[in-house]
Formats: structure tokens, sequence, C-alpha cells
């Protein structure tokens, strides 16, 4: 299983709405609206890389009023 941590940057006003549908998608176990550099922050599992891959690509950044991601993957050293 694949850990990751999703870093959003959404257009003014729209953090909620795009935490809220975020939440919905299949694969994301949580999605937090924040301050800072980031305005959602989501956390996600998947069954490979290749699987999270698509999941972000398909299904997180087609959600409306998404300007920029950063995926973050958890690493056990």
């Amino acid at each position: 299983m694949v850990h990751a941590y999703i870093l959003i940057q959404t257009e003014v006003g729209k953090a909620a709405q795009v935490a809220t549908t975020i939440s919905e998608i299949a694969g994301v176990t949580k999605a937090e609206d924040v301050t800072g550099p980031y305005d959602v922050i989501v956390t996600a599992e998947a069954q490979s890389v290749d699987e999270l891959g698509r999941l972000v690509v398909a299904r997180v950044q087609s959600v409306d009023g998404i300007t920029r991601t950063l995926t973050c993957p958890v690493v056990n050293i």
C-alpha cells in the first residue's frame, strides 16, 4: 500500500469546496482546507505508485478550482 500527501493550491475562495469534493473520491482518506502556501492537504492511499498517479492525474486534478498539486509519497526509511 502506498500512502501520500497531496498538497493543493486552489483558485481564491475555492478551498472549502475543493476539499469537500475531493474527500468523496475513492482512495482519499482525508481532505482538509488549511492556511499557508497550500489551500488543501489531502491524505491518500493506493495499491501502487502507478495507481496513486492515476488517482492524482485522473481524479484529483480534474476537480474544478484546483490550480496546482504536489504529491508527496510517504517513505519508510
